[in-house]
C-alpha cells in the first residue's frame, strides 16, 4: 500500500499556558531550549516551567514559548520517525506557528527563526502598545455576512478588519476598541455573537504597521534555503517552496488576515494530504481542522504520551 501524504501544523499564540514545557523536559528536544534562549536573550526554559499564566499573555514572551514547544514536538516526532515511511507533503502554521512550519520544511534554520520570533514578538507589542487596539472573534456568521459586516462599520467610521479565517462560522476581527465593539452590537443581525479575545493588540491589521516594518529590516541578510517543502502561507493561502518568498510573506502576515481556512483546503486539496499532524501545544489546529474538512484525519502532538499514541495510528495507515 503507497503511504498517503501528510501535512505537519504548528498552533500560534494563544496556545501558551503555564508549565508548558514540563512534559518536554526529559526529552532529547529540550536542548533546543538552550539555542532559543541565546537568539531571544530571553530565559526560555523559566518561560516554559515557572512563568505564570498571566504573565505568559505577554505577547513576545507568550510567542517565544508557543514557538520553543513547537520545534520541541517537531523534533521529537521526527526522532521518533513520525513521519517515516509517510511523506510530508507540505507543512502550515497558525500565525506565528508560521515561523515554525519554516523551521520543519527546512527552509530556515531553528537559530533564525528564533532570532526573528524575538523580534516579531517585541515589536508587536510595542505596535500594540501604541493603540487602543483588540480581537474578538464572531461566531456563528458566514464569511461574506462578517465582510459585509465589517465594511458597513468602517463606512461607519470604525477601524476594524478581517483578522483570522479560522473554520466555517469562526471569523477573528481586529481593529479598535470602540470599532470591534461596534461590531459586537451588529453581530445578531447576522446570525452572530462575538466572543472577546484575551490579546495585546489588533493583530492583522494595519496597526501592526510599524511592527511589519521592524521583521522586514530584521530579515535583511537572514537565510532562507532556496528549496523546501512547501509551506502553505497564512497571507494567500498558497504553497511556498522558495526560500526567496519568504521576507515578503513574512511582513506581509502581520498586517494581512490568516487565512487558515483556504490553506487547510489546500492541504487537503492540491496537495493532497490525507492526514493532519498537529505538533506543539494545545489542540486547537485539529479542533478547526475537523470544522473544514470533518473527512480528513488528524491528530494532535502535544506531549511524549501523544507522540507515543499517535506512531501506532500512522504505522497502521503505511500498511
Amino acid at each position: 500500500m503507497t503511504p498517503e501524504p501528510i501535512a505537519l501544523l504548528f498552533p500560534g499564540q494563544g496556545t501558551q499556558k503555564q508549565g508548558m514545557g514540563e512534559p518536554w523536559r526529559e526529552t532529547g528536544a529540550w536542548a533546543l531550549v538552550e539555542t532559543v534562549s541565546e537568539q531571544s536573550g530571553q530565559d526560555v526554559a523559566e518561560l516554559l516551567l515557572h512563568t505564570d499564566a498571566v504573565r505568559l499573555r505577554r505577547t513576545d514572551l507568550a510567542q517565544l514559548a508557543v514557538f520553543t514547544v513547537a520545534v520541541m514536538a517537531f523534533e521529537e516526532a521526527d526522532r521518533a520517525g513520525l513521519t517515516a515511511g509517510a511523506p510530508v507533503a507540505a507543512c502550515a502554521g497558525h500565525s506565528l506557528g508560521e515561523y515554525a512550519a519554516l523551521v520543519a520544511a527546512g527552509a530556515l534554520g531553528l537559530a533564525d527563526a528564533a532570532g526573528l520570533v524575538a523580534v516579531r514578538g517585541r515589536a508587536m507589542r510595542e505596535a500594540a502598545e501604541l493603540s487602543d487596539g483588540t480581537m474578538g472573534v464572531l461566531v456563528g456568521a458566514p464569511l461574506p455576512a462578517v465582510e459585509a459586516l465589517v465594511e458597513d462599520a468602517r463606512q461607519a467610521g470604525h477601524r476594524v478588519w478581517v483578522a483570522n479565517v479560522n473554520a466555517p462560522g469562526q471569523v477573528v476581527l481586529s481593529g479598535s476598541a470602540d470599532g470591534v465593539a461596534a461590531a459586537a452590537v451588529e453581530a445578531p443581525g447576522i446570525g452572530a455573537k462575538l466572543i472577546s479575545v484575551p490579546v495585546g493588540g489588533a493583530f492583522h491589521s494595519p496597526y501592526m504597521a510599524p511592527a511589519a516594518g521592524r521583521l522586514r529590516a530584521a530579515l535583511t541578510g537572514v537565510g532562507f534555503a532556496p528549496l523546501h517543502t512547501p509551506v502553505v502561507a497564512n497571507v494567500d493561502a498558497r504553497p511556498h517552496t522558495s526560500g526567496a518568498d519568504w521576507p515578503e510573506l513574512m511582513g506581509r502576515q502581520l498586517v494581512s488576515p490568516v487565512l487558515w481556512e483556504a490553506g487547510v483546503r489546500t492541504l487537503v486539496g492540491p496537495l493532497g494530504c490525507r492526514r493532519l499532524i498537529e505538533l506543539g501545544p494545545g489542540r486547537t489546529l485539529a479542533g478547526m481542522v475537523r470544522r473544514i474538512t470533518p473527512e480528513t484525519e488528524v491528530l494532535s502532538v502535544d506531549s511524549p504520551e501523544a507522540l507515543a499514541a499517535a506512531a501506532p495510528a500512522l504505522q497502521h495507515a503505511r500498511g
